[in-house]
């Protein structure tokens, strides 16, 4: 069981519009940030900022074990070793950086040790219908790039992939697969074991985004099995401006970087440059060095926490605030039921009847309810579950059932504030 660490976010205690208690509902979106992570971005910033990695004297050496400790940090959260993780500015760039990378050794960049990235016109890249759009896009342009086919898997009406025709959808021509862990959308909790399990026996790589697991539920990313995965700091109580890709050593090692620069190379001629090996091939420029400092943070408190509590934590929450949310007429739950056995996210996306979202976050609002409303990157799969948009509730270690259950009762009241049907929960 989670202890009450409400205290531990400051910006928790703020009063909301209406003078009452904030209950903020949209950690899906960002997080919050405990002290912890918030002192160690401070703590760097005003005693031992420095140059890291390009420095002999004591500040450029502080802030360089400072720099790879959070590295360390994050791998140990995730069950990986630390040269495993490549710092990005988030999971976008993450994803960014591996699509890009294809794309390049497609191109020939990397030579002989990058071919097995190469994709042929009429190769295919397989994604699904639940993906977040940082996880459509970037394939979209390698295809475009490469003459590679996109593919997808769908999902049925509660957001679960249909995984009936996957026979037919992962070949001997599938050199990709990408797809989510979990739905920000729908909270469903994707069957990556078995995607990837028959992935890899066609060869095809897997790419996983990891952004609504890896803060929520016990997660050992090298006894998934998957190739890569892309996660971000702002969205597991640490900060905004970095991320962090996870991928298996010896493919981090042959895969072409997508930015170019300093601090990624063995040796550069007016004519040609060789790489470093990962992660630091990956890593041009100065980086930012405060932000991952509060990564590793964040990455230390939740693992103080105990994933499998937070886990715990996250169920308990999701199930009272989809089973409220199903219990109040004139809304419709998007994804699996509150009394479905499969384990889902602690959100729950909705469509209120005759009230468009951004009216019904405006209504939470006011009553110091704090929600996500629009398409949470994922058109796709909102035109699947029947809606162009949704308003979603998201829960993280810091909610409470008192929390939910206000939102609940100003939930039940929306419909009537706009003069569609009397209250009823």
């Amino acid at each position: 069981m989670l202890p009450d660490v409400r205290s531990d976010f400051p910006a928790l205690a703020r009063e909301a519009r209406n003078g009452g208690a904030l209950a903020y509902l949209d950690s899906a979106a960002t997080s919050h940030k405990p002290l912890a992570v918030l002192d160690a971005e401070a703590a760097l910033n005003r005693e031992h900022n420095g140059s890291v990695g390009r420095g002999a004297h004591m500040l450029a050496e502080e802030a360089t074990e400072l720099f790879e400790g959070a590295r360390a940090d994050v791998a140990r959260l995730v069950g990986a070793e630390a040269e495993s993780i490549v710092w990005t500015e988030n999971a976008t760039a993450a994803i960014n950086l591996v699509a890009s990378g294809i794309a390049n050794a497609t191109a020939g960049v990397g030579g002989a040790d990058a071919a097995r990235f190469a994709l042929k016109p009429g190769e295919e890249i397989l994604l699904t219908e639940s993906e977040h759009h940082a996880n459509i896009i970037p394939w979209q342009i390698v295809a475009q790039r490469t003459g590679a086919t996109l593919r997808w898997i769908p999902v049925d009406d509660a957001g679960r992939l249909d995984l009936s025709s996957i026979g037919d959808l992962i070949t001997g021509r599938t050199r990709v697969v990408a797809l989510q862990h979990a739905s920000n959308v729908t909270g469903v909790v994707h069957p990556v074991e078995a995607v990837t399990e028959l992935a890899h026996a066609f060869g095809a790589l897997v790419v996983l985004d990891g952004c609504q697991s890896v803060p929520h539920l016990p997660v050992d990313l090298p006894a998934l099995g998957v190739d890569f995965v892309a996660f971000s700091g702002h969205k597991m109580l640490g900060p905004t401006g970095i991320g962090a890709l996870y991928g298996r050593k010896e493919l981090l090692d042959v895969l072409p970087p997508s930015v170019f620069g300093g601090s990624t190379v063995k040796t550069v001629t007016m004519t040609e440059t060789t790489w470093l090996d990962a992660p630091y091939r990956f890593e041009a420029g100065s980086q930012p060095v405060a932000q991952a400092v509060g990564m590793g943070a964040a990455a230390r408190y939740l693992l103080g926490l105990g994933m499998d509590e937070v886990w715990a934590h996250e169920l308990e929450i999701g199930k009272r605030m989809r089973a409220g949310v199903e219990a109040i007429d004139g809304v419709r739950l998007l994804g699996p039921s509150a009394s479905d056995p499969d384990e889902v996210l602690g959100l729950a996306a909705f469509v209120v009847d005759g009230v468009h979202p951004h009216d019904v976050g405006q209504v939470l609002d006011d009553a110091g309810i704090a929600v996500r409303v629009g398409t949470h990157c994922a058109q796709p799969l909102h035109r699947r579950l029947g809606t162009p948009n949704s308003t979603r509730a998201s829960a993280h270690v810091y909610t409470t059932p008192a929390e939910v259950d206000a939102f609940l009762e100003a939930l039940a009241g929306v419909r009537a504030f706009f003069g569609l049907g009397a209250v009823s929960v």
